[in-house]
């Protein structure tokens, strides 16, 4: 066993680990820190995504001692003082999640994006948020969210429209004409 010190989300922790367990093991099985999701265990999908030291890592790719003396924040630690963060709330407005198992690490992605970049373009959302997968929503609305909450963050809105207000995703009412309200 290994000691490690580490402060996760705001919270300072002395535990014994074995030098070979996985930050996201760590944080869920140890800490309880079950937002945290273990998705593919093999890097690819991104769901495990938490911060440390202020940058966004897949937790599945690090060792927990390799965080010693370190500080993480999993998607339990945004928000605070009750308040959602502005990402959180945003994939809550723009309908960004749907199955909700991609959510927590697309939003720590998508917040450290924003810490890079502050006013992304769609590409640039797209590209920052390349190495997280979702299989259910398409990506559109979570680039709406990014957006939505880089907007919130500098005190404003922007909107790939320009008119300082962004929008859900329209039902594609063609595609889908069993939804109420379709073209016939």
């Amino acid at each position: 066993m290994t000691r490690i010190n580490v402060r996760v989300d705001g919270v300072t922790y002395d535990d014994d680990v074995e030098p070979r367990t996985l930050l996201v093991h760590y944080l869920r099985e140890q800490l309880g820190k079950v937002g945290t999701v273990v998705g593919c265990d093999t890097s690819n999908c991104g769901a495990c995504t938490v911060h440390l030291d202020g940058a966004a890592v897949k937790s599945c790719t690090v060792l927990a001692v390799q965080a010693d003396d370190g500080e993480v924040t999993t998607i339990e630690g945004l928000a605070q003082d009750g308040s959602l963060h502005p990402m959180q709330k945003a994939f809550h407005e723009m309908h960004g999640l749907q199955c909700g198992f991609c959510t927590p690490g697309m939003i720590m992605a998508s917040v450290d994006l924003l810490r890079e970049n502050p006013d992304p373009s769609e590409t640039e959302v797209r590209e920052g948020i390349e190495g997280n997968l979702c299989r259910c929503t398409g990506y559109q609305n979570i680039v709406r969210a990014v957006q939505q909450a880089a907007g919130e963050m500098r005190g404003g809105a922007r909107a790939p429209s320009g008119d300082g207000h962004v929008s859900p995703a329209e039902v594609d009412t063609a595609a889908a004409p069993h939804v109420a309200g379709a073209q016939s």
